[in-house]
């Protein structure tokens, strides 16, 4: 029996990879690639797919196993799984697909792992569309058991690629083929190098508690809020110290087409870098619980291991998530004007 679970996880693991599309393949605009997956989805599945542009719709999200908005990619055809990575291509880049890949993967070793995980689905992942393709305001997001995505558009053009949510269990793969993987290995080393490099005094300030919380402390919110200002303020760090958080921050949205990481780099550069603070929570060996905090004016970002080898992060940003503040902007110059919207796209 457990040989027979095994073949069929590596199946679904070859089902998974052989439906990529070849690596250099063509990027569509973003309006073109979301209106081919509708167009490659049946009419009896387009309902599912073709969501509400509301505040309401598209803040309700989560990163636990749960029923979702969308199509998940095991009810997909070859079509809509190809049309669905064509999408998904015009906002992350080839480590980006490889990464959400490998977190589909996860499911599969967490599934050996669990003497209850028949439920585990790599496949259970669903995409989803917001609003019509190529208006005003409209949206997509892929979401699963520790995935969960956001992208908003103005037209053809992304004004926001945030919530950005990625977990990890295991966080290091104990046996297996994949013995030893770390999906966000690079994260936590990035962060722990930051600490090893603080001077005995900075390291006193910048761990603000011995244990961490269980959970990335925002949760899913629907909107984001700042959280108490703890850790060790960017100002109070050397050239050295603060290239390190620079540097972790960008490789938080490393995933992202080089045009998009930079605007989401952009928006955490036009506050003054003096307002960062980066703190630590719980132990500071390897394999024990631990949590890291990054906020700034804008955005927030954390990254918790509470159980020591289950990781939850996230990136918030308080007045861009879901392109809140760009299209509620453009919103407000239409007013009194002849370009008119329909209330039910409004963010």
């Amino acid at each position: 029996m457990k040989l027979r679970r095994s073949l069929l996880a590596s199946s679904a693991l070859l089902t998974l990879l052989a439906v990529m599309p070849k690596l250099h393949a063509q990027v569509p605009a973003p309006a073109q690639a979301a209106r081919q997956l509708a167009q490659a989805t049946p009419a009896s599945q387009r309902g599912e797919l073709l969501q509400p542009f509301t505040d309401a719709a598209r803040s309700d999200w989560h990163y636990t196993p749960r029923r979702r908005d969308g199509i998940a990619w095991k009810a997909m055809s070859p079509a809509q799984r190809e049309a669905t990575t064509a999408l998904l291509r015009t906002a992350l880049n080839e480590g980006g697909l490889g990464k959400v890949r490998a977190l589909m993967a996860l499911e599969i070793a967490l599934r050996q792992i669990e003497s209850s995980g028949s439920f585990r689905d790599p496949d259970n992942y669903a995409v989803a569309i917001y609003g019509e393709p190529g208006a005003t305001g409209w949206g997509w997001r892929i979401e699963g058991h520790h995935l969960s995505l956001h992208f908003s558009l103005n037209g053809d053009r992304y004004v926001s690629t945030l919530p950005q949510f990625f977990g990890a269990n295991p966080a290091v793969v104990p046996a297996g083929p994949q013995q030893g993987f770390r999906l966000l290995g690079s994260e936590e080393d990035l962060a722990r190098q930051w600490l090893a490099g603080l001077a005995p005094a900075q390291r006193s300030r910048a761990i603000f508690s011995t244990r961490p919380f269980g959970d990335i402390v925002s949760g899913n919110a629907a909107r984001a809020r700042p959280l108490d200002a703890m850790g060790l303020p960017f100002a109070d760090m050397d050239a050295g110290q603060q290239a390190q958080v620079l540097k972790l921050i960008a490789a938080l949205a490393d995933h992202l087409q080089p045009d998009l990481a930079q605007a989401r780099l952009g928006r955490v550069r036009a506050a003054p870098l003096d307002g960062i603070r980066m703190g630590w929570a719980g132990s500071t060996q390897a394999g024990q619980p631990f949590y890291f905090r990054i906020q700034g004016a804008s955005f927030l970002i954390e990254f918790d291991n509470s159980g020591g080898n289950h990781i939850h992060s996230v990136w918030r940003d308080f007045d861009g998530d879901f392109g809140r503040d760009v299209l509620a902007e453009h919103y407000r110059k239409a007013e009194g004007s002849a370009h008119r919207h329909r209330a039910s796209t409004s963010p």
